[in-house]
């Protein structure tokens, strides 16, 4: 896909991401964490995560986001839990627990990442990451 082809699409998931159907968004959260690396992505996705009305919505688009299995989703999903109140925090953790809870090496690919995200500039990001590590260190069993 081209660039203006990839930033039409972004463009259109983002306005997605702000229908008042709860559907709609976690549909967007779903298709806009495919473009998680691409700068105007990370906000709205950041938005989706924190999403203030469903948290299914929370829970669709972390759970997206972990699945790529990279440093751009994983600072996304780090970001939020960095601001994520109790109820969010609960559906962040839920959607690790559904991504790293089988496969051993994404799990410790993943520590790997989020130390490294443990040195980003947005202390919120390092914030999240460290809560991230916890999470995923405790299911080291």
């Amino acid at each position: 896909m081209n660039d203006e082809a990839r930033h039409a699409a972004v463009a259109a998931l983002i306005k997605l991401s702000e229908s008042p159907d709860y559907r709609d968004r976690a549909d967007a959260g779903r298709a806009l964490a495919s473009f998680a690396a691409m700068p105007e992505a990370k906000g709205p996705l950041l938005g989706l995560v924190l999403d203030a009305d469903n948290t299914f919505v929370t829970r669709e688009t972390a759970e997206a986001l972990l699945r790529r299995l990279d440093a751009a989703g994983l600072a996304v999903v780090a970001a939020a839990l960095g601001d994520a109140d109790p109820n969010q925090g609960d559906w962040i953790y839920t959607a690790v627990d559904d991504v790293f809870v089988v496969d051993d090496a994404e799990r410790d690919a993943a520590l790997r990442e989020c130390e490294a995200l443990e040195e980003d500039t947005d202390e919120r990001t390092r914030r999240g990451a460290k809560r991230l590590i916890r999470a995923l260190s405790a299911r080291d069993d």
